[in-house]
């Protein structure tokens, strides 16, 4: 039976990882709505998802939809609209903050976490078990679906202007204390210059505009700049990624790929990190030739974090919202006094009173 389904996002970053969740509504013959707020307001996703208008009248658009579920790529959900609240994430956990402020926060605003490997499953079933007002399913990240599926060919398209040549993958995380990006400008620089590999750019939508331009400039025969919502495709395309502390390096290894990583905050076995951008070459040397041991730590930690190598995580996503839905996951507490107190703090910040589910 068609059903109207709401995609929430506060960020640009957000839409990789609701449109695969579009694209198998749409496949299961529901409605794919989209209310985009805060920093991804003015954005789109592609047809036929029907996008609400921002501001006040989206606002109240979204409210009457009366949808089944709201799927949310945020840290955050208006509890007045109606609908199952399903988490979806925005990023893996790589330990930038303590867990109380980091991914493992419960803010009693979701009925369903739908989580992306063991690694997360496991502490949110714990804390499930504490709070008693949401449910856990592993379903995998509707976010990396194209990553094993390349539907629509923008990988290889990314790919092609590289001929024969090995791709380098670069991105940086806007946090200024973590990111490569400033630092590494110059000997990225350098490598572009010789050619004889590929790059792809790409940085947090919220850098500095002066990184952008320093990174967009690079672009030409041996380097082209990629923007926010063709991450997923390049990740797909590059062989190696240079980055920083970004969620991108765990999104990268779960392809069981190399990563170059520059001061990362947590540096772990399957990372190949380093601290002085003079010995870049050299990280991308070891790279480009992995040892047995670095092949065999970046399969474990990638089974870790997203077992899923299907690109059906989507499907599993709708799947656990229906059971959800049909009591099957058992009873869920109420909702503890903070999410009502947060509720009202939502509303305050939307600017909406009026009744909402």
């Amino acid at each position: 039976m068609m059903a109207d389904y709401l995609l929430f996002a506060s960020e640009r970053y957000a839409l990789p990882i609701l449109q695969p969740l579009a694209q198998a509504l749409q496949a299961a013959g529901h409605r794919a709505h989209a209310w985009l707020v805060d920093g991804a307001a003015g954005a789109t996703l592609p047809a036929p998802v029907r996008m609400i208008a921002p501001g006040k009248a989206g606002l109240h658009e979204a409210v009457a939809l009366k949808p089944r579920a709201v799927f949310s790529a945020a840290n955050w959900v208006p509890p007045f609209v109606a609908g199952a609240k399903v988490q979806l994430f925005h990023g893996f956990n790589v330990e930038k903050r303590e867990d109380t402020r980091g991914h493992f926060r419960v803010r009693g605003l979701f009925d369903l976490y739908c989580t992306q490997g063991p690694a997360t499953t496991a502490p949110f079933r714990a804390l499930a078990a504490q709070a008693g007002h949401f449910a856990v399913v592993e379903t995998g990240w509707p976010k990396l679906d194209p990553l094993f599926r390349d539907d629509d060919g923008s990988a290889a398209t990314l790919r092609r202007p590289a001929g024969t040549r090995p791709v380098v993958l670069f991105a940086s995380t806007f946090t200024e204390r973590l990111s490569a990006a400033p630092h590494l400008s110059e000997a990225i620089a350098a490598q572009v210059a010789r050619g004889d590999r590929y790059w792809l750019l790409t940085l947090h939508p919220k850098c500095a505009p002066e990184l952008f331009e320093r990174y967009r400039a690079l672009s030409g025969a041996n380097a082209a700049f990629v923007e926010t919502e063709q991450l997923v495709a390049a990740q797909r395309a590059a062989d190696v990624l240079v980055a920083d502390t970004t969620s991108v390096v765990s999104e990268f290894v779960v392809q069981r790929k190399p990563v170059v990583t520059f001061r990362n905050r947590a540096p772990k076995p399957h990372m190949l990190d380093f601290d002085d951008p003079q010995r870049l070459p050299a990280m991308l040397a070891q790279a480009f030739a992995p040892s047995v041991q670095l092949q065999a730590a970046l399969a474990a930690y990638a089974d870790a974090i997203h077992p899923y190598r299907d690109g059906r995580s989507s499907e599993r996503v709708l799947a656990a919202t229906e059971a959800l839905l049909r009591g099957e996951l058992g009873p869920l507490r109420r909702k503890p006094l903070a999410s009502l107190l947060r509720g009202l703090q939502i509303r305050r910040e939307l600017g909406y009173w009026g009744r909402g589910a």
